[in-house]
């Protein structure tokens, strides 16, 4: 039609996420097909989190779905820090993380207050926040940024002497919850993502890990509008259970994890030799320095970012700035309170996310490391 525009697919897009298959997924289809059981902490759903608690290293109970990253961090607010008030209205937020995170907080009443991250670990630094006016902070959402692991310790210390709740965003980092949960899992609530976008999904959905089963309990009833044994809405609280389906695309993943595991730690070596023979090892980011399900570039500047962004998109090869500019430059939050966000903005503009997939081709690798070493070293 005269006057639309045609947006042509990328050959390599940036993400191409593979999950069970539809065979795979039968024999739990069938279980709730039996059941007629389809939300509403269903048996997949109770098996899903158990599975997970074992995973994590916490008790049974102590890993609680939700329908989404964002429901589940949402949930972990409200259980923890309840609705924001007058007199604490305030959510502190690290600029460099999803926009998810700050759309979390809002929904749960409170005013995003975007503070700068760590020039070397990425994340909010709890010694720093004391230079904060923290009279009207009701909680602190501190993020592991593209899922690098978040130790609690220091989290816990700073909750301890402030009152001020804790609320830890991981959405990326179930790899490395997993590995070694002993210091990033404890009674602080660690909210997940399970999209498809990361390493480990059942499509859409989420969880809170804690080894304090009270609160655990709690986040479940908050993310069941309040009931707890009955029809009565008793906390603050939200609709954002998991259903049966992508709970049973969660154990059908299960199966897989193992070798979609290694598949990803292969393309993570793949990507690396192929930049080291090229002389930009240096340039990389990928698994275990971030998540199995992103591979970085860092470049110069934000010229030299644009550049191989945009050599790459003339190959039809798609490529992404998970965290944009900054939350903070997001136009909902836009006008939110802030501190200097230097660190944040020169992340934001100098890091871009190459294609992943766990069957990208070697080939495909080499191109891509092709055309960025070309416009890192100024080659035509």
């Amino acid at each position: 039609m005269a006057g639309c525009e045609v947006v042509v697919a990328p050959r390599v897009p940036v993400l191409k996420p593979r999950l069970p298959s539809a065979e795979a997924l039968l024999p739990y289809l069938q279980r709730i097909d039996a059941t007629r059981v389809y939300a509403n902490q269903g048996p997949l759903v109770t098996e899903l989190e158990e599975l997970l608690a074992r995973r994590f290293g916490v008790p049974a109970g102590g890993f609680v779905t939700a329908a989404s990253g964002t429901a589940a961090l949402a949930g972990a607010i409200l259980a923890t820090a309840g609705w924001a008030d007058a007199q604490r209205p305030l959510a502190i937020v690290p600029g460099f993380t999803f926009v998810a995170t700050a759309i979390a907080v809002r929904q749960c009443g409170y005013i995003p207050f975007f503070v700068d991250v760590d020039p070397e670990r990425w994340t909010l630094d709890p010694a720093a926040l004391g230079r904060i006016d923290l009279e009207r902070v009701g909680v602190v959402v501190p993020v592991a940024p593209l899922g690098r692991p978040l130790a609690q310790a220091p989290w816990q210390t700073f909750s301890d002497a402030t009152g001020i709740p804790v609320v830890i965003d991981a959405a990326a980092a179930f790899d490395y919850l997993e590995a070694d949960p002993g210091p990033l899992v404890g009674t602080l609530p660690v909210a997940i993502s399970l999209h498809a976008t990361k390493a480990f999904s059942t499509g859409e959905g989420g969880g809170v890990i804690t080894t304090d089963l009270t609160l655990a309990a709690r986040i479940t009833q908050v993310l069941n509008f309040g009931f707890s044994g009955s029809r009565s809405s008793e906390t603050p609280s939200i609709n954002g259970k998991m259903s049966e389906y992508h709970a049973a695309v969660g154990l059908a993943e299960s199966e897989v994890w193992p070798q979609k595991r290694s598949e990803f730690d292969g393309l993570a070596a793949t990507y690396r030799a192929a930049m080291c023979r090229r002389g930009i090892g240096d340039k990389l980011l990928a698994w275990p320095d971030i998540s199995r399900c992103y591979v970085l570039v860092r470049t110069a500047d934000i010229g030299q970012r644009n550049a191989v962004r945009d050599a790459l998109a003339d190959a039809g090869i798609e490529t992404r700035s998970w965290y944009g500019s900054g939350v903070h430059t997001q136009p909902q939050f836009a006008t939110s309170e802030r501190g200097v966000m230097d660190v944040t903005e020169g992340l934001a503009t100098t890091l871009l996310a190459l294609p992943v997939a766990p069957d990208l081709a070697e080939a495909t690798v080499e191109e891509i490391v092709a055309i960025v070493d070309a416009v890192i070293r100024g080659r035509p």
